[in-house]
């Protein structure tokens, strides 16, 4: 069975972003990049990949999930992030009109949609974002990884707002780098 993995930078106060979205307080340079390119490339962006000369595999995910403002942050670059991967974007109000046809939007049940997705063949599921989403998913959440980046942001997307149901995790492995985030791998137990 394929596995939920939440794969997200966070604040040491627990923020997946800072107040309106921002995310410019997270290091985007230093030895942990290394790891990311090395390890998380299916987790770039289309226009990343081209401006490093990139190919994500998707061996770690050939899914990515999220809610309608995670996908509407990067609008500036595109309208189509991760055309390597299967997308599938939860909105309330929003619909497939909203969206280029590489999307799937959708108002299901985000628990029905990860169980009907954990079921099917392929690789991981990669849940981008945001707060909401994961706080509805906790349940279904098989890993965490955590980018914790040395910042306090006070206020902004916490980790999972409300979730219903969470299991514990154990801690798999912890790695500290020069660039002072600290990447913290979970398994559910």
């Amino acid at each position: 069975m394929r596995e939920l993995t939440y794969y997200v930078a966070v604040s040491l106060d627990g923020f997946i972003d800072g107040p309106d979205g921002d995310v410019s307080r997270f290091p985007v340079e230093g030895d942990h990049i290394e790891m990311i390119l090395r390890e998380y490339v299916d987790t770039l962006p289309d226009v990343g990949l081209q401006a490093l000369g990139l190919v994500a595999t998707g061996e770690r995910f050939d899914t990515t999930l999220m809610g309608w403002r995670t996908y509407a942050a990067g609008f500036e670059h595109t309208r189509d992030p991760y055309p390597h991967t299967r997308q599938v974007v939860f909105s309330r109000t929003r619909t497939a009109a909203d969206a280029p046809d590489s999307i799937t939007v959708t108002d299901e049940d985000p628990v029905a949609v990860v169980r009907r997705l954990k079921s099917e063949p392929g690789t991981g599921i990669w849940l981008c974002g945001g707060g909401a989403l994961a706080g509805r998913l906790a349940g279904e959440i098989d890993r965490l990884v955590l980018k914790v980046n040395p910042v306090v942001l006070g206020d902004g997307t916490p980790l999972f707002r409300d979730p219903v149901v969470a299991p514990d995790y154990r801690l798999e492995r912890s790695t500290p780098y020069r660039s002072g985030v600290v990447v913290n791998e979970y398994a559910r137990r």
